[in-house]
């Protein structure tokens, strides 16, 4: 599908008008329900987010405006038509991702917004799991490629719930036979000792993020047999000591509270047809003062060995609440206001 454009520009000498620019996007008939959603409700959503003008004229969608913005405007309703041509069902979230995606019109050789929803990782219960940013899906991808994976950013951005999915999916398909998930007990304000319970009692609380994620993608019964039995693992990063994982997918969470030492020991366990996928937010290093970040130090050491693979994750792939981001830019804006010691500890 090519939309016609057709350029209506101002008379001469009128300059309180802007030049315009008119894109006609054709619909089949057969698609339109779907592409522009229950009652409407997508293409409701699309007019609110861009900022041409859109009328739709029986099968077209009429575009006019700035070029910028109609260009913004058109690649949000192919990404629309070609998800729905591929068997999706898209929603006003949709919506806005084709839309955060349409800025700049991507790099070269950039996937299209259409590309990147379409990346479905695992369907549970009707709830499809996939990739929503570029960026996500560039994570996705150095999964699926590399023996060993890093994804750096900020809270919310998917580093997490996208490898749970990708572990979850190898499990499926007999690419793997366990699941290992990990990570530090590093105390973030709250002591463990005060905990009720034995030592897996206490590091429960902390693993509780896993849980949910694990939650939504297996069925319950069958997520406490796969514990029983030892398929899925879920273990302090102390307990990795001594070990040889083979035909494994393995999780390291929170890695930015590992030390040098414990990083180097859990990356040395890697084994025979094993997976390594290891997440952390470098502004969230809850370390002792002066204690360097193991994630940190991995980043300088190993960047340029083959077969592992580092992704970061930005604020606009956070993938929670909008508030969620403004709480971000306002936490950075914070340190770096802080001077040399926000810098610091932003940088462990």
């Amino acid at each position: 599908m090519v939309p016609v454009v057709q350029r209506l520009r101002g008379g001469e000498g009128d300059v309180s008008r802007t030049d315009r620019v008119e894109s006609k996007v054709i619909i089949p008939p057969a698609k339109m329900f779907e592409v522009f959603g229950e009652r409407d409700s997508v293409l409701r959503r699309v007019e609110e987010l861009v900022e041409c003008e859109v009328v739709v004229r029986g099968n077209e969608v009429v575009l006019s405006g700035e070029e910028l913005a109609v260009e913004r405007a058109e690649a949000v309703f192919e990404g629309l038509l070609e998800l729905v041509e591929g068997g999706h069902h898209p929603d006003r979230e949709t919506a806005e991702r084709l839309y955060r995606m349409s800025e700049g019109g991507g790099a070269a050789g950039e996937k299209g917004g259409h590309e990147v929803l379409s990346d479905v990782i695992l369907t549970y219960r009707g709830r499809r799991v996939a990739p929503k940013t570029r960026n996500q899906k560039r994570y996705t991808d150095a999964i699926r490629k590399s023996q060993v994976t890093f994804g750096v950013g900020p809270a919310g951005t998917g580093k997490t719930y996208l490898a749970v999915a990708l572990a979850v999916d190898a499990l499926n398909r007999g690419e793997v036979n366990r699941i290992i998930l990990t990570r530090p007990a590093v105390e973030a304000g709250e002591s463990l000792g005060f905990l009720p319970g034995d030592m897996m009692a206490k590091v429960d609380p902390y693993f509780r993020p896993l849980y949910d994620a694990l939650y939504e993608m297996i069925d319950p019964a069958k997520f406490q047999s796969h514990l029983e039995r030892g398929v899925v693992e879920i273990a302090p990063l102390a307990f990795m000591r001594g070990r040889t994982l083979n035909d494994a997918f393995i999780i390291l969470d929170e890695a930015q509270n590992t030390t040098p030492q414990q990083m180097k020991m859990f990356l040395t366990r890697l084994g025979f047809g094993s997976r390594m996928v290891i997440t952390g937010d470098l502004t969230q290093v809850d370390l002792p003062s002066g204690k360097n970040s193991g994630l940190s130090d991995a980043r300088k050491i190993l960047g340029d060995v083959e077969g592992v693979a580092f992704v970061g994750l930005r604020r606009d792939d956070i993938v929670r609440s909008d508030l969620v981001m403004r709480i971000v830019d306002a936490y950075e804006g914070a340190e770096t206001e802080s001077g040399p010691e926000g810098a610091e500890k932003k940088d462990r």
